[in-house]
């Protein structure tokens, strides 16, 4: 497992990779919520008020690194996410920045 400290605008966010096989489970967790790859379950973790986004690549076919999520595009995001603003089509970065 990969572990990297991300500075965002109100506080620091914590980075994870974790190897699966072929495939990485990417994210970033804040103090107020996560932005992860596409196999973050956002509707689950919206059960439990905690507000989750996932984002697609830019450039290539999955999210591979913490890089990844930080230049990614949001495509979907929960209801806890979205109260603090986060929308579809904004950066991994800027709805970081939204939860920091």
């Amino acid at each position: 497992m990969i572990e990297e400290t991300i500075l965002l605008r109100n506080s620091e966010g914590k980075g994870f990779v974790i190897p699966l096989g072929m495939i990485n489970l990417v994210g970033v967790v804040t103090k107020n919520g996560m932005v992860g790859c596409g196999a973050i379950d956002v509707a689950a973790l919206n059960n439990f008020a905690y507000a989750a986004a996932k984002v697609r690549p830019v450039t290539g076919t999955s999210i591979a690194t913490i890089d990844d999520i930080l230049s990614g595009e949001i495509k979907e995001s929960n209801d806890a996410a979205r109260k603090y603003g986060i929308i579809t089509g904004m950066t991994g970065k800027a709805a970081l920045d939204l939860l920091s």
